[in-house]
């Protein structure tokens, strides 16, 4: 685990590459909005709401059990295949939900992130300030974590695991302020993206304008979101 003062980790961190914040303009073609909820599995729903809602600040705003024939019987439309199972639903900011199924204990074996089809990890995104409590509050609570670390251009994380073994991330963009840009911190070139999309066994030139052709040409200015 990396240790780092409260203060050191933000401007230190910055000052060790992460300010040069590339701020380019994606022209999204998006169908989707954003996530409405993420769907994960546990055993204990009340460590759990007690970690999401404690430690990490996200309320709790519905709980409830499946509704019975939802399990076992032909009406299961995907959901875990256990009858009047629980399923809560936090508030994990900008409109969005993170929700949890409680799976009966010994039922079901530990997941594996790293396996075809899993999740790998969760990021959410945070302000800067939030960034700070968030180190904080995982201190006070000895909640071992690493970072933070600087990733892409602009981006600062921090990583560690919830009560059930899922590795999380607080991700933040402190030139950002207190208005995210997601998108202008991440979104590449034609060029750049083109660079490693031809390293794909198959990926010819088609293929590849089809892929970039929502990218834009060249990147914009380096300056942090406006605060009108």
């Amino acid at each position: 685990m990396l240790k780092l003062s409260v203060s050191e980790t933000m401007e230190g961190a910055m000052k060790r590459g992460v300010t040069t914040k590339r701020a380019v303009r994606p022209r999204s073609r998006a169908f989707t909005r954003g996530v409405h909820h993420l769907a994960l599995c546990t055993d204990d729903i009340k460590t759990t709401t007690e970690f999401y809602t404690r430690l990490l600040g996200m309320s709790l705003v519905h709980a409830m059990k499946v509704p019975p024939g939802l399990g076992t019987g032909s009406k299961n439309r995907g959901n875990p295949p256990y009858e009047e199972i629980r399923h809560y639903f936090f508030d994990m900011g900008n409109d969005s939900l993170l929700a949890f199924f409680e799976i009966p204990r010994g039922k079901e074996p530990a997941g594996n992130r790293n396996a075809i089809g899993a999740m790998q990890h969760c990021a959410f995104v945070v302000t800067r300030s939030h960034f700070r409590e968030i180190e904080e509050r995982l201190q006070r609570h000895n909640i071992p974590y690493n970072g933070p670390i600087p990733q892409l251009p602009g981006l600062l994380g921090i990583y560690f695991y919830d009560p059930n073994g899922i590795r999380l991330e607080f991700a933040c963009q402190p030139e950002d302020g207190d208005r995210r840009a997601v998108l202008p911190c991440v979104t590449q070139t034609k060029s750049e993206a083109s660079h490693e999309l031809a390293t794909i066994p198959d990926a010819d030139a088609a293929w590849i304008k089809e892929m970039i052709e929502a990218l834009p040409e060249a990147a914009d200015s380096c300056e942090p979101p406006s605060k009108k």
